[in-house]
């Protein structure tokens, strides 16, 4: 995305974990990271459409776009985000890089929607967006380096999904390092070392029980969180042996649960963190100089 001075700054569009939606809760997984005059999207839950327009972003300017895996709620609405900015006059490449079976995806995506696209590139004189759209699949480590722009990728540990990787954007000094979804993994620590926001996914274990009993499943659901993420002090030790500037907990897990504020967040963060904290909220700013927190909310 381009056309606008931006500002070096990181959006939090959707803070949830899962793809579930409740009454007055957030959404699940999105964000928007401004560095270097690239606008960039990090995963693509339900409601990022509606979080990037309301973070003043054009969607005709649809620029870089970056999954860190194919669960639901990191990927549902990539197929529509780039539909909705083309019908808004999306004119302009945009790339989106993702795991093995992301291209999968956006193909069968325009398949679907193959009778809106044929008819509105006759109807309209639209560009077809099939050849708007390119897809680089990544696995660990190079990503991409373009225009001063360095992204990298970690294999992270979110069983029974192997493609999970964790992105690490740099750019002109600054560096910002989202987790993706992850059991506590120690190598994390070394990828994210001294970047000045880590945004790391987080859980707290006296809401499952009460977050399993509302999405049913039971003992099944409630192994796969166990094993598959990290629970809030995990993610403080990770940003302590990284040396990070910033934490941000995000993807938190249960989100929505009214027995659980932020101040329970932070307690259990705090039994490894010490430095400079931010508890996601869907639509929180965090700016990139030093890290601070743009709005002042949601930090401790």
């Amino acid at each position: 995305m381009s056309g606008r001075s931006l500002p070096d700054r990181l959006v939090l569009l959707g803070s949830k974990g899962g793809p579930a939606l409740r009454p007055g809760g957030p959404w699940p997984s999105s964000s928007l990271l401004e560095i270097g005059g690239r606008a960039i999207v990090i995963d693509c839950g339900l409601g990022v459409t509606r979080g990037l327009v309301d973070a003043g972003v054009n969607l005709r300017a649809l620029d870089l776009i970056f999954i860190t895996h194919l669960h639901s709620d990191h990927v549902l609405e990539l197929g529509p985000l780039i539909h909705t900015g083309w019908t808004a006059g999306l004119a302009t490449p945009v790339t989106v890089f993702g795991p093995p079976g992301v291209g999968h995806y956006w193909r069968r995506f325009c398949q679907a929607m193959e009778f809106d696209i044929e008819i509105r590139i006759v109807d309209e004189g639209r560009p077809d967006i099939r050849e708007l759209v390119s897809v680089d699949e990544f696995g660990e480590g190079h990503v991409v380096k373009q225009r001063g722009l360095k992204v990298t990728a970690l294999r992270v540990d979110h069983p029974p999904v192997t493609d999970c990787f964790a992105l690490r954007f740099e750019h002109g000094g600054k560096s910002v390092v989202f987790s993706a979804d992850t059991a506590f993994f120690p190598p994390l620590a070394d990828f994210a070392e001294g970047a000045d926001i880590l945004v790391h996914e987080a859980m707290l274990e006296e809401g499952i029980e009460r977050l399993v009993a509302r999405t049913g499943n039971g003992a099944r659901l409630s192994e796969h969180l166990l094993a598959s993420h990290s629970l809030a002090e995990e993610a403080g030790r990770i940003a302590s042996d990284a040396g990070v500037k910033r934490l941000v907990l995000n993807h938190l897990i249960p989100a929505d649960d009214a027995e659980i504020g932020e101040a329970d967040w932070i307690a259990a963060v705090r039994k490894t963190w010490a430095g400079d904290l931010t508890i996601a909220r869907d639509g929180l700013v965090v700016g990139l100089s030093g890290g601070k927190a743009a709005q002042g909310e949601g930090t401790a």
